[in-house]
């Protein structure tokens, strides 16, 4: 085994606190504690929690509630994690084990793909098509699981890109990979957070080799809980859970408390509603800012998520120019090489209006400089 390093994510944590405005986030403006709670409508406390260890695959009530999600689910369906990241650790080291050669749909969360290059293990590209609206090119997945691929690692709606697969797009992969008895490994944090219409679907359910992980970081604004969770067949559930006291024991307890809270019904509505409102109205700020350019940024509108995959009119590499923004602006973006795609960057929208307005205004002001 070798260490492959997570590019974006060591970029992300060495400067997120140290620059002045942070657009490398794909989740909106996190919530506070008591803003949590009020939203809850004061049905919640976290006083009384004892600080020990809690149960390690997450509370009996958080796992019935986080079932409650997928249709069939129940609490022997669920795992709790701390964060999607060990959500999806655990999935893969099981689909390592277990399964071997994957395929991997790219661009992609690079967390996995970063794995599977760490411990050596085979894989086959499968890209999104940009002129087809970011969706997949079926005809290579095909061939890579005719060529022995097991698992087909997706994130839906993408990272980086916002587009969620359309239905013809999901019963194509759920086709292809029952046909060939492989499983899917999807993640599916930026679900609930689209701009209209209903919530993009999972993959549980299309049959039974499914691994669908979430967290709250996303589309709920509480990335500071680091709580996540694997959605899969109540048969190998142990298996993952076992998993997990090699990594973090057990989720924090005021995290599951506060999980919890947040997974109530009529408290989880609101909160979607909160994170829908700050998407859609801050795509507006970030779309008008791009088409006043005179064309100097090209894009789709992303469906899902505080994200905007950006191609961009200047003759500078895009982590030249995230490095730029980052020494001479004091706003951090996520550079498009972090996904092997040069000339483009991933904008976060989610901050508070002013503070992306200001971080835009500085943007704009090192794209003139570059381009004279």
């Amino acid at each position: 085994m070798r260490y492959s390093p997570f590019r974006m994510e060591r970029y992300q944590s060495t400067y997120e606190h140290r620059v002045e405005i942070n657009l490398s986030e794909s989740g909106v403006h996190p919530l506070t504690v008591r803003g949590l709670l009020d939203l809850a409508g004061g049905d919640g406390t976290v006083d009384d929690v004892l600080l020990g260890y809690g149960q390690s695959n997450g509370s009996d009530l958080l796992r019935k509630r986080i079932a409650n999600l997928y249709t069939g689910a129940t609490d022997a369906s669920i795992l709790v994690t701390m964060g999607g990241a060990e959500a999806n650790f655990v999935s893969f080291w099981h689909l390592l084990e277990k399964e071997g050669k994957a395929a991997v749909i790219l661009p992609n969360y690079m967390q996995v793909p970063g794995l599977l290059e760490s411990f050596g293990m085979e894989s086959t590209p499968v890209f999104l098509r940009e002129e087809e609206g970011w969706q997949p090119d079926l005809d290579a997945l095909g061939s890579a699981l005719r060529d022995g691929a097991r698992f087909v690692l997706v994130t839906n709606p993408n990272n980086p890109t916002g587009a969620a697969l359309t239905p013809d797009s999901m019963a194509a992969i759920a086709d292809l990979t029952r046909e060939h008895d492989a499983w899917i490994l999807s993640d599916e944090v930026y679900s609930g957070a689209e701009f209209k219409g209903p919530q993009t679907p999972s993959f549980w359910g299309c049959h039974d080799r499914v691994l669908a992980t979430n967290s709250l970081s996303k589309a709920y604004g509480l990335p500071g809980l680091r709580l996540g969770w694997v959605a899969g067949p109540q048969e190998i559930m142990e298996t993952l859970w076992g998993r997990t006291d090699y990594t973090t024991i057990s989720p924090a307890s005021v995290s599951d408390a506060l999980a919890t809270v947040a997974l109530e019904p009529a408290t989880r509505a609101r909160i979607m509603e909160r994170t829908r409102g700050i998407v859609r109205a801050n795509f507006g700020l970030l779309r008008d800012w791009m088409d006043a350019q005179g064309g100097r940024f090209s894009y789709r509108a992303p469906d899902a998520g505080a994200i905007c995959y950006v191609r961009y009119d200047a003759d500078i590499n895009s982590t030249e120019f995230a490095e730029k923004v980052r020494k001479e602006k004091s706003v951090l973006v996520v550079p498009g090489d972090h996904f092997g795609m040069d000339r483009y960057l991933r904008l976060g929208f989610g901050n508070p209006a002013d503070e992306l307005m200001e971080a835009l205004e500085r943007i704009r002001a090192a794209f003139d400089e570059v381009t004279g």
